[in-house]
């Protein structure tokens, strides 16, 4: 009962709080990329801030991050990860779905934050387009956010990569940084949140230029290290 009524109060407070925060987004576009990235970053500390307070849920950071820019692929189980990330890495070039890019307004100023848009069906076309906003984000000093595994996954569940990820690994010759992470434990996409410590793990670096089964494999294994 006590989550259930904690939840309740976070989605209520979360969304009342971020429906101005994300409307006006378009008018920080105008602004230019920086503009928009630090928009963005109020509104993903707003969050964890609200999550710590009405959810009780912290976070607890594993390993280190390397110095200066890299390709991070990432576990993705909840919503907390794409917000949190967000702030933790200082405003990289997230992989976004087409479907949220179409958004009026919204996709717009997304792109202007610097987005790689993917269609699920990850058509050659896509893949191109991903790989050219990816090697101008890289050419503007900044890290790119893949959740290479596609789509948010339960808590136990390890899906192999999507082929996309490696043909950005590819593109970019970045070292990748892979992240583990267990958030669907206290944040399921549906039913009650619960307090507790979510565990963000960086991995070890890998160096750019492997073949694809190798990179796939390692990464595979290092973002899903704290599965079972």
């Amino acid at each position: 009962m006590i989550a259930w009524l904690r939840t309740v109060v976070f989605r209520a407070f979360f969304y009342s709080v971020s429906f101005p925060i994300v409307a006006t987004v378009p008018i920080s576009a105008l602004f230019g990329q920086h503009v928009v990235i630090a928009h963005a970053t109020v509104w993903t500390r707003f969050h964890r801030w609200a999550a710590r307070v009405i959810l009780g849920v912290h976070v607890r950071i594993e390993g280190t991050r390397p110095v200066g820019p890299a390709l991070y692929a990432s576990k993705h189980q909840a919503m907390f990860e794409t917000l949190e990330l967000q702030a933790l890495l200082d405003g990289p070039a997230m992989v976004l779905k087409e479907e949220l890019a179409d958004l009026p307004m919204w996709g717009w100023a997304a792109r202007r934050y610097g987005a790689l848009v993917i269609d699920r069906a990850a058509s050659a076309k896509a893949l191109r387009q991903m790989m050219r906003e990816g090697k101008a984000a890289k050419a503007a000093g900044r890290s790119v956010l893949i959740f290479p595994e596609g789509t948010r996954v339960k808590p136990g569940e390890t899906p192999p990569l999507k082929s996309g990820f490696a043909g950005l690994y590819r593109a970019l010759g970045m070292p990748t940084v892979p992240i583990a992470l267990d958030s669907g434990v206290l944040m399921p996409k549906t039913g009650a949140k619960h307090p507790g410590v979510i565990t963000i793990r960086f991995g070890e670096v890998i160096p750019p230029g492997l073949p694809r089964e190798e990179i796939d494999a390692r990464v595979h294994a290092a973002i899903n290290a704290l599965e079972g």
